[in-house]
């Protein structure tokens, strides 16, 4: 078996901090792209190495691999991006697993899986969004997201705001949809959407019955392929009745997701956990009890290297 030193061991390096990110994350062409730079190999040399190896790829494949113009698919090619593992001192498999899902390959972007399969509610969100025009990616992944749920003292869902970084995968991304599932009994007619840095609120749709809201986060700038972008956004709800959970459901591959509960004074839980699922209707996995600060009335969990599923933390009043 082939052993090569991970990026992630320079923890020095911005330039190897963001490979081993796009390693987990994707997309595939990005990954590419930064490990051709952190090796600083041209590609005529490139070529000349994975033909020691045996293997004959043009240059000008290459250079479109790591735009993105075309994508490694036939076996040939899949057996030269195993080489390129090597030849670029990467994790094996580590390339690769970026191209495929299953048995066959992923289009150009991060791995998805459906609304359908994470929330209950997929139909109603797959509504807005297509009334809002969206693409099922958005041409975004997300780098980093950092949540911070509030609950009142009713036990209420009072809002939720967000820190997030992400990564564009396509030239001419300019926004982002925020999706807010109220609890049982939200109003989403009164649920208001506050933009904060680096975006503001362009438009909002909302679906009563599911108290569902779906708001465009609008950047200040328009993104090129392999940029990436940090905003802040938030919810103000409370229209709902007790709260007993918090999930969150991704669709594609992410980096880090931080979660942190903050529980009114007046309304403390018993008992808080984090949980992961694979799909909406799967069992509840990957059970941890979390400890609940005392001074702050605080809980959370970091999770590296998101998998597409969801992920929560839900707690008993009694």
């Amino acid at each position: 078996m082939r052993q090569h030193p991970t990026p992630e061991a320079d923890a020095l390096s911005p330039v190897h901090a963001d490979l081993a990110q796009l390693l987990r994350t994707g997309p595939f062409h990005l990954a590419l792209r930064a490990a051709l730079a952190v090796r600083g190999l041209p590609l005529q040399r490139v070529q000349r190495h994975l033909a020691d190896r045996g293997v004959k790829v043009g240059v000008t494949s290459l250079s479109y691999w790591q735009q993105g113009a075309r994508r490694p698919q036939r076996a040939e090619s899949l057996r030269a991006v195993r080489e390129l593992e090597g030849v670029l001192r990467l994790p094996p498999e580590s390339l690769i697993r970026l191209l495929l899902v299953d048995a066959g390959n992923e289009p150009e972007r991060p791995t998805a899986r459906a609304y359908r399969a994470l929330v209950e509610a997929s139909g109603s969100v797959e509504l807005l969004l297509s009334e809002l025009e969206s693409p099922v990616d958005g041409g975004l992944h997300t780098v980093g997201h950092h949540e911070r749920v509030r609950i009142g003292p009713d036990r209420e869902l009072v809002g939720r705001d967000s820190q997030h970084v992400v990564r564009a995968h396509r030239d001419g991304v300019d926004r982002y949809l925020a999706v807010h599932h109220g609890d049982p009994g939200c109003d989403p007619s009164r649920v208001r959407v506050r933009a904060g840095e680096n975006c503001r609120t362009g438009r909002v749709r909302w679906h009563r019955e599911t108290g569902l809201v779906v708001a465009e986060m609008l950047f200040d700038a328009r993104l090129r392929d392999g940029d990436t972008y940090f905003f802040e956004y938030g919810f103000e709800d409370g229209t709902g009745g007790p709260s007993g959970e918090y999930v969150r459901g991704f669709s594609f591959a992410a980096g880090q997701y931080v979660l942190q509960v903050h529980f009114d004074e007046a309304a403390l839980p018993v008992r808080c956990r984090r949980f992961a699922q694979a799909t909406a209707g799967a069992p509840r996995a990957a059970r941890q009890d979390l400890t609940l600060s005392g001074r702050h009335g605080t809980v959370h969990f970091v999770q590296q290297g998101v998998r597409p599923g969801i992920l929560g933390v839900d707690w008993d009043w009694e």
